[in-house]
């Protein structure tokens, strides 16, 4: 690791900023919290701050959305599953803020205020200029450590995520080390052959990923599946039928076509695209080659005869990196490909998937620990596996050199 970890900081009396990320789906009737999984990831980093006095920061969706509310849930939240009291304080660097702050004995909790509650924060700046805001100068005066543990918005660059790192000693929390450490194994070091899984709607960062793994030689092969499948198949001349071409161009995607043909072009033996194709007919489900795919019916899954393949190509690999579902899984009749390539990626040595839908259809079929990794950003993890730097580790890396 180029950056600091807990294990090497020294917590215990020390006041120390702990940034998380409690983003989570609310209720925006009742202000309800409807999944804490993203407290509970966070939860062994605070227990190990157990003699520290811990100050949170975190934030809650963005402005103008209606989830975006006040954290008193949130604080009330972490407090059942840490076993603590967690002060709450609707402020996040102003004199109450700095009062309660002041006042913490060790082994205490205080939650301040959504951070996004603050312009500044919501600001997309350098490291440099995140350094110089008013919510980073006056939440470092706070403390006397930064520890960030928020992957899921570790490739944003926003103030507190990177500035804090450049103005006061800063270390990586524990869900953040397990997730680079466990991302980081797929580039170096993992059971071959190693296969990735790219489906879902995300199609330019899919593509990406493709990239950077199949030209790198990372990847043995690439499976395609859900719109990222689509725009392959486009890429080969085929049809996809009116309403999938439809939905392709007002996402933008028509674009991403020329950049499929050309990994077609280069590494055809290494991409495993569909064969067969199920589509909405007028009766449900009918699935049809790719060659033949009807003109008024929407592609909505992998075909049988492809999902057979793809889950034969799971089987035989020693790593798997899966990212998306392979269709409309919300709807019964369209989840066969996406259970069945979940159920087939379990079994693999080592398996990580890149969080979002995907990974809440895992938990819900109780598969989760048969998952070596499953990871808490998706954003952030489909860029990590495109081989940028996130801007919130490179700031840490920096905070190293900075203070040591």
């Amino acid at each position: 690791m180029k950056f600091k970890t807990m294990g090497q900081m020294d917590t215990p009396q020390k006041t120390v900023l702990l940034r998380v990320d409690f983003n989570s789906p609310i209720d925006p009737s009742s202000n309800l919290i409807l999944d804490d999984k993203r407290f509970r990831e966070h939860v062994p980093t605070i227990q190990a701050l157990e003699e520290a006095r811990c100050v949170i920061l975190t934030h809650q969706s963005r402005p103008g959305k209606k989830d975006f509310t006040p954290l008193q849930a949130h604080a009330s939240r972490l407090e059942r599953l840490i076993g603590r009291p967690v002060t709450y304080v609707d402020d996040i660097f102003g004199r109450c803020a700095k009062t309660a702050v002041r006042e913490m004995k060790p082994g205490e909790v205080v939650m301040l205020e959504n951070l996004r509650f603050n312009a500044e924060e919501n600001l997309n700046v350098s490291a440099e200029e995140a350094a110089q805001t008013h919510i980073v100068r006056r939440l470092a005066d706070m403390g006397d450590l930064f520890i960030n543990d928020a992957f899921g918005t570790a490739h944003r660059s926003q103030p507190t995520l990177v500035g804090l790192p450049l103005v006061m000693p800063s270390a990586a929390g524990l869900l953040m080390e397990r997730e680079i450490t466990s991302l980081s194994r797929v580039f170096t070091g993992a059971p071959e052959p190693v296969t990735f899984v790219l489906g879902g709607t995300k199609v330019d960062d899919s593509l990406d990923v493709a990239v950077n793994v199949l030209g790198t030689g990372i990847a043995d092969q690439v499976i395609v599946t859900g719109m990222v499948a689509n725009i392959f198949i486009l890429a080969a001349g085929f049809d996809i039928g009116r309403p999938s071409t439809e939905l392709v161009t007002s996402l933008g995607y028509q674009s991403e076509v020329p950049k499929a043909q050309e990994l077609l072009k280069t590494y055809r033996d290494k991409i495993i695209m569909p064969e067969s194709v199920a589509v909405e007919g007028k009766n449900g489900r009918e699935e049809h080659p790719v060659d033949a795919i009807p003109v008024d019916a929407p592609v909505f899954d992998l075909g049988r005869e492809s999902i057979d393949i793809v889950t034969e190509a799971i089987r035989q690999s020693g790593t798997v990196v899966l990212n998306g579902p392979a269709g409309v899984f919300e709807n019964e009749e369209y989840a066969t490909g996406t259970l069945e390539i979940i159920k087939a990626c379990a079994d693999a040595p080592f398996s990580v998937v890149g969080g979002g839908h995907t990974s809440a259809v895992i938990e819900s079929l109780g598969l989760d620990s048969a998952f070596s990794h499953i990871s808490t950003g998706g954003g952030a993890c489909i860029e990590f596996l495109t081989g940028k730097k996130l801007p919130a580790i490179a700031a840490l890396e920096r905070s190293k050199e900075l203070f040591g």
